[in-house]
């Protein structure tokens, strides 16, 4: 379709401002801390050029590559624990069972609390002496399974990890919008030819609702990433850093006033989300040009 020139026109003079804000508080805040992990500087004194060294001296840490592989950890259990559950809540409360509209703003709830208020909840059912899971192994006679979950390195990253299932409503409510909006002939035409449920699940709401799919796992990818107040207020990074994530590492760098290192965080940071995004966002592209061949065979 052949746009005219007024409508080009009246095109840019929409895109100017959220481009100029996207220019101002996004691509030039990249291109500085770029700039500035080039650079050894404490904050105070006068920034000497290192070129690559804050790069070398991040990779060569143990924190910061335990604090990336948590990082990636996180955002895979996101991405394949959090958006499974929320479209299958989804899928169940889009038949409005009994109290459909209960469960939902009761899944949807934490969304509108606030994370700190919700990881004092949590470190109060791990707490070692007062916590609910400890009350309740004693309660049942398992006194001995007892222990400081948030501070024994083998159960720490669990339990923060666990943190992340608070959240699925976020999701449920994406996708349970996307199910709202399909056409119940598709569903009505199933019914006739003798479909159950599950089929019709399968094949007319998870294919009609891909869309919404794929932005949820995006979203879980970038929220996993960028984690950051649950691991600082329930752990702090430990213990001896088995709960660190990037932007931690990168929090505490700055207060150590290496903010070069800092700097070199945070652009892999961004190097690392930008390479799960386009990782994605691929697969997602790949399993629609499969879908769509398969339609045009079967046609």
């Amino acid at each position: 379709m052949k746009v005219r020139k007024s409508d080009r026109i009246g095109i840019v003079l929409f895109l100017i401002p959220a481009m100029s804000l996207f220019i101002v508080f996004f691509v030039v805040p990249i291109i500085s801390i770029c700039y500035q992990s080039l650079f050894e500087w404490n904050g105070i004194s006068d920034a000497k050029f290192v070129g690559i060294t804050n790069y070398k001296e991040i990779l060569s840490d143990p924190v910061f590559i335990r604090s990336i592989r948590n990082n990636v950890i996180w955002a895979l259990a996101a991405c394949c624990i959090q958006v499974p559950l929320a479209l299958l809540m989804a899928l169940i409360l889009s038949t409005k069972p009994k109290c459909w509209k209960f469960f939902r703003t009761v899944y949807f709830f934490p969304q509108v609390i606030s994370g700190i208020a919700i990881a004092m909840l949590w470190s109060a059912v791990f707490n070692s002496e007062f916590g609910i899971l400890n009350g309740l192994l004693k309660m049942v006679g398992l006194e001995n399974l007892t222990k400081n979950w948030l501070g024994d390195p083998k159960t720490a990253f669990l339990c923060v990890l666990l943190y992340g299932l608070l959240y699925i409503g976020y999701y449920m409510v994406i996708m349970m919008a996307g199910i709202t909006n399909i056409d119940e002939s598709y569903y009505e035409a199933a019914r006739i030819d003798g479909a159950n449920r599950f089929q019709m699940n399968i094949h007319i709401t998870i294919p009609l609702i891909k869309y919404s799919i794929v932005t949820c796992v995006t979203l879980a990818a970038i929220f996993g990433l960028r984690t950051f107040e649950q691991v600082y207020l329930l752990t702090n990074g430990g213990p001896a850093n088995r709960t660190s994530v990037v932007v931690l590492y990168l929090y505490n760098q700055m207060r150590n006033n290496n903010y070069g290192g800092a700097n070199a965080s945070s652009v892999m940071l961004v190097l690392t989300g930008a390479f799960v995004i386009i990782l994605i966002r691929k697969i997602a592209s790949e399993k629609k040009e499969k879908m769509e061949a398969s339609g045009v065979e079967e046609s």
